[in-house]
């Protein structure tokens, strides 16, 4: 009896731990499927945040600085504008011609065409237009011109009297460089820059940094607005 009673004792221990095994492995195997359908392997935890491309921006810079001298503008900085970029990251650049490098950036905005006013609904893929009408902003080279008052920001603007086919039409379509008090001082980048009518804008406090520096140009500021 004794004898029977030990192995009957060690049979139900090797089958309770043997139940235990097939327990575990089922439970995980069900925790590794719950997990790759809640995280698939081939997804990543955020959207890598686009940087601007400084050879390419230098070597816009050089060609800036040539065309600067043949229309005896100032050669002492220009704003660049890269509207390859996603608006949530800065893509306005003043750049310093002397010290060839990038002197202050800001975010931008861009126009939003036939998307709504103020979205962010084209803050990587913006159209780009000459066309009266359109609200889109217009790529190529832009002499700026009077400052004057605008209803807009710390209302400040520059007129922007484009200097090709591309940008013919800005002083009739009424495009001037102001700031927006919905832009914003920093970064907001998976998101974008809200999108106006087809200005470039910015915001209140980069203004009130670039409107002096702009002021004391004893000679007309180029501002190139390229992809």
């Amino acid at each position: 009896m004794e004898f029977s009673y030990i192995i009957n004792k060690n049979t139900v221990r090797i089958f309770y731990l043997f139940f235990l095994m097939v327990v575990c492995l089922s439970c995980n195997d069900k925790s590794k499927n719950v997990f790759s359908t809640i995280i698939p392997a081939n997804s990543t935890a955020s959207e890598k945040k686009p940087e601007l491309d400084l050879n390419k921006t230098k070597k816009k810079a050089h060609e800036a600085l040539e065309f600067c001298k043949g229309k005896k503008m100032n050669t002492d900085f220009c704003i660049l504008i890269d509207m390859s970029l996603h608006s949530g990251v800065k893509r306005f650049i003043v750049w310093d011609f002397k010290e060839n490098k990038i002197f202050k950036k800001y975010l931008v905005g861009h126009g939003c065409g036939q998307n709504l006013w103020s979205r962010d609904e084209s803050k990587d893929n913006p159209d780009f237009s000459n066309e009266d009408g359109s609200h889109l902003s217009s790529l190529g080279k832009y002499k700026l011109g009077e400052r004057g008052r605008s209803d807009w920001g710390i209302n400040v603007k520059y007129l922007m009297h484009g200097l090709e086919s591309t940008n013919s039409n800005a002083l009739k379509r009424f495009i001037v460089f102001h700031s927006w008090n919905m832009m914003s001082d920093d970064e907001v980048f998976p998101e974008g820059s809200p999108e106006g009518w087809g200005c470039p804008t910015i915001s209140n406090n980069s203004m009130l940094e670039i409107d002096p520096i702009i002021q004391k140009s004893e000679k007309s500021v180029l501002m190139w607005i390229y992809q």
